[in-house]
């Protein structure tokens, strides 16, 4: 591993507890974790790689992280087991075939394509994207 972290010292463990604390609150708020705090905040500020930053988010995630946030919002009512069942399964095939293709393209090519879903997320969530449609429409 090229970054930051190869020593594991007083200032790296208290980025990563910083990191994990934030995408921890962020994941039981908003449902966000992996690919929008850790992922950049491991490349930003240890020096991970995309690939590496991925790879050890997907480890973070692997165990049961969320389990008290999934207990507190089942016992509201927020959950359907049979979607996250239905989900869980295609999630597994899906992370399996994503993971393949991350390793075979370039680094490169993978981080354009974090970015771009991190921009479209954005607009989404920001309804830009129906202000520059209306601004389009509006232009003719």
């Amino acid at each position: 591993m090229e970054n930051k972290f190869k020593k594991m010292n007083a200032e790296s463990v208290m980025l990563l507890v910083a990191i994990g604390i934030a995408a921890g609150v962020l994941s039981g708020l908003v449902g966000v974790g992996g690919g929008l705090i850790i992922v950049p905040a491991l490349i930003f500020f240890l020096g991970f790689t995309q690939l590496q930053a991925q790879g050890t988010s997907l480890g973070l995630l692997l165990l049961p992280v969320g389990v008290f946030a999934v207990i507190n919002y089942y016992k509201a009512g927020h959950i359907d087991l049979k979607v996250v069942a239905v989900m869980s399964l295609a999630f597994v095939a899906g992370g399996w075939v994503g993971s393949k293709l991350a390793l075979r393209l370039d680094q490169e090519i993978v981080k354009k394509i974090f970015a771009i879903v991190l921009f479209y997320s954005a607009f989404r969530l920001l309804h830009w994207d129906a202000l520059i449609v209306k601004w389009v429409k509006d232009l003719f």
